[in-house]
């Protein structure tokens, strides 16, 4: 061993410690930062003719647990999806309104009762006449405002696909053009840990809108398929199409072809069923929502709705009213039709007859709709009936209600305590996949960059430089006490 190969295994050795700095400082710079994945030195020993000849740096290696990263990035996705129902849900739950509320729809049919109860007992005074038709008139406000709030959450829902299809096609054009990037940094001979750091942010970052697996491509590179089997990026990023609505009404389905559906490169995705090609993320949610949990709600109203008007709509009931003529309640001015149902809740209206605001007397919820003229004011007969007709135990025509017969304080109740059983099942699963996604979490920061051992290392780094150096300082010594002969 001469000493310039002494000198130059110090000389490669100072090299290797100094990139070796260069990662674990750049560990420790990055021990909060989200995505990062922790780098160590790859080293080998040099040997030249046999002869031990310094120190070659491999390269850096970056230590990610692909399998964790990839349960994480489900579990992100059934985080989404089970925050997007719950939130749905608990706005239904707010706008129907729960029974300790006053201004709930039970509380309002509860009131409209008591009021009509009421007039009863005192038929000639006007003032309980008019409390009664102020009544009737919140229910009807309150069907109306719980009708605009599912379209406006099926519109929200509409456009909330809009733009995590913006975000999709954006994003994985961005994991596309890192591909690349990584692919060529290689060939290079670079280190494209700084950039796969960048692809895994930009995958975590749509990993909650669609359940994403990542699978390994040669230099480097990767694919994305959806755990639906969608093929999202390979080589090239799929593009997804939606056309979103400005306005969405009851009548506008997906089936009926007003409401948009999703595209891959141009081929319809079914987003109806339970297990299709972007089940499990916040998208998935919010089809789920706009074309089903929204329309059934839709649906349940207007059987409620239905149920209400009938009930007062019964030609038995008031003989002041000529054939066919509608009761109490009317589909916007006229009689309900039961082939007419869709969107009846938003349509709900009081009879004119009755409604002075339009041209009506009050004192015809007493004396008969059809009445011309008002009658005795002491004769309840008439409300009494329409107490009764409240109470009347009925089964409701549609819905997807039970078969068993209720009354109509007794369906709004069924109502309120179906969106409550599904908010409470939507609300248990989002609790355990939030618990779930925060213990996969706190796995991956326990996987991340420990700065004890950082420490450790550079400590062994700086010792290991000084021994290098003062192996260049004797190798120098010694050259020149010979140059010096």
């Amino acid at each position: 061993m001469t000493l310039n190969s002494a000198l130059y295994n110090a000389l490669t050795g100072l090299s290797a410690n100094a990139r070796s700095a260069h990662v674990v400082s750049s560990n420790v710079a990055n021990a909060t930062t989200e995505g990062y994945g922790v780098r160590s030195l790859s080293l080998s020993s040099r040997t030249l003719g046999g002869a031990p000849s310094g120190v070659v740096i491999e390269g850096v290696t970056r230590h990610v647990d692909e399998r964790l990263l990839g349960d994480r990035r489900l579990s992100d996705a059934a985080l989404g999806h089970g925050s997007a129902r719950s939130s749905f849900l608990e706005g239904l739950e707010k706008a129907i309104g729960t029974p300790d509320q006053p201004g709930s729809l039970t509380g309002r049919m509860a009131q409209f009762e008591a009021a009509l109860i009421e007039a009863a007992a005192r038929p000639d005074s006007e003032a309980t006449l008019n409390a009664s038709l102020n009544a009737a008139r919140n229910v009807v406000s309150h069907l109306k405002a719980t009708s605009d709030h599912i379209q406006n959450a099926r519109l929200s829902a509409d456009q909330a696909i809009a733009q995590e299809v913006d975000q999709l096609n954006q994003g994985l054009k961005d994991v596309q053009d890192l591909n690349t990037k990584i692919q060529a940094a290689i060939v290079r001979g670079a280190d494209p840990s700084g950039l796969m750091d960048q692809r895994q942010q930009a995958i975590d970052a749509l990993s909650s809108i669609i359940p994403i697996k990542q699978v390994p491509r040669d230099g480097g590179q990767v694919a994305l398929i959806s755990s639906g089997g969608a093929i999202l990026l390979d080589g090239r990023a799929a593009e997804l199409g939606f056309s979103p609505v400005n306005t969405i009404v009851p009548e506008m389905t997906l089936g009926s072809g007003a409401l948009s559906g999703l595209t891959i490169n141009g081929r319809p995705i079914d987003t109806t069923t339970d297990r299709n090609a972007i089940s499990g993320g916040s998208l998935a949610a919010h089809f789920q929502i706009r074309d089903d949990l929204a329309v059934t709600a839709q649906e349940q109203l207007d059987a409620f709705a239905r149920d209400f008007v009938e009930r007062f709509q019964d030609p038995a009931l008031d003989a002041t009213r000529a054939p066919g003529a509608p009761g109490l309640f009317t589909d916007a001015g006229a009689a309900f039709d039961p082939a007419d149902e869709v969107a009846l809740s938003s349509r709900l209206s009081l009879n004119a007859a009755v409604d002075p605001t339009q041209g009506g007397a009050v004192w015809r919820l007493r004396d008969g709709l059809g009445a011309a003229v008002p009658g005795n004011v002491g004769n309840a007969t008439l409300l009494g009936q329409l107490v009764d007709a409240l109470d009347a135990p009925k089964v409701a025509s549609s819905g997807g209600f039970s078969g068993a017969a209720r009354s109509s304080a007794g369906l709004a109740s069924d109502l309120l305590n179906t969106v409550a059983a599904n908010l409470e099942h939507s609300e248990a699963q989002l609790s355990f996949d939030l618990a779930q996604n925060d213990s996969l979490r706190e796995m991956e920061l326990a996987q991340g960059v420990d700065t004890d051992a950082e420490m450790q290392k550079l400590m062994i780094i700086e010792q290991a430089f000084a021994a290098n150096a003062q192996v260049v300082t004797a190798a120098d010594e010694m050259l020149q006490l010979l140059l010096g002969m």
